[in-house]
């Protein structure tokens, strides 16, 4: 499991390094990368907060996701969770953060 951060939409702003339990992301030069992918924790905490959506979860397949590739999006009370396969085929699951813990 591994962060992947796409250096033409970082701006460098560094709130995924303030968020990252591992310690694992820094700056180099004016955009963020992560140190060691292979000790990423997978928490997906930078992604949350990264305001440019630049960071992306690489589903590998150790985990059963075989190369795919997992982005995080929210907007207003919604979170969007958009998984896309290798072969660019996307599947998108919505949480209304509102009601995502009444049970």
């Amino acid at each position: 499991m591994s962060i992947r951060i796409d250096q033409e939409r970082c701006i460098g702003c560094m709130r995924c390094a303030e968020v990252c339990p591992g310690n694992l992301i820094w700056k180099k030069g004016e955009k963020a990368l992560i140190r060691i992918p292979e000790d990423c924790w997978g928490c997906t905490s930078c992604m949350k907060a990264c305001p440019t959506g630049a960071i992306r979860f690489f589903l590998g397949a150790d985990i059963g996701g075989m190369g795919s590739c997992m982005t995080y999006r929210k907007k207003d009370h919604i979170s969007e969770w958009t998984i896309t396969s290798k072969s660019g085929e996307t599947r998108t699951i919505r949480v209304d953060d509102r009601s995502s813990n009444q049970y």
